[in-house]
């Protein structure tokens, strides 16, 4: 008779949103990184970076608020995969000529809040006509 083989632990991970434009470009090239948790006790959970370097955080602290800031880096891990921001959409020539309009003194909006408008309006104009040159 063969003895049952012990079903492995299944594998933990300790998440992080990770931007790999953080060093040198604009910002939301996002990424969810999983650093595997290496041994939990008590009070601590063990875990290894991606390039190897190992680090520990408060258990208690991470499962009550399900995130934690560790390091002098301040990284913030997870217990969860966070969700990744997305970017919202820009507005289309038509929302941002009626977003002007509603920002006419005229119509009650301030000088500022139409010049600001119009601005917007204007740089999307022309981003809108260069991309048709090209």
């Amino acid at each position: 008779m063969t003895q049952p083989q012990p079903q492995p632990a299944p594998e933990e991970f300790l998440y992080e949103l990770w931007d790999a434009n953080w060093d040198d470009g604009p910002l939301g090239k996002y990424e969810v990184l999983a650093h595997p948790v290496t041994r939990k006790t008590g009070k601590r959970i063990y875990f290894t970076y991606l390039n190897g370097r190992t680090g520990c955080v408060d258990r208690q602290q991470i499962e009550a608020d399900g995130e934690i800031y560790h390091g002098y880096t301040r990284r913030r891990l997870h217990l969860q995969p966070p969700e990744i921001p997305g970017r919202a959409e820009p507005l289309s020539l038509s929302e941002l000529r009626k977003a002007m309009a509603d920002a006419h003194p005229d119509r009650g909006g301030s000088d500022e809040a139409f010049i600001a408008a119009r601005d917007r309006y204007e740089s999307a104009r022309t981003r809108a006509a260069q991309g048709r040159q090209q």
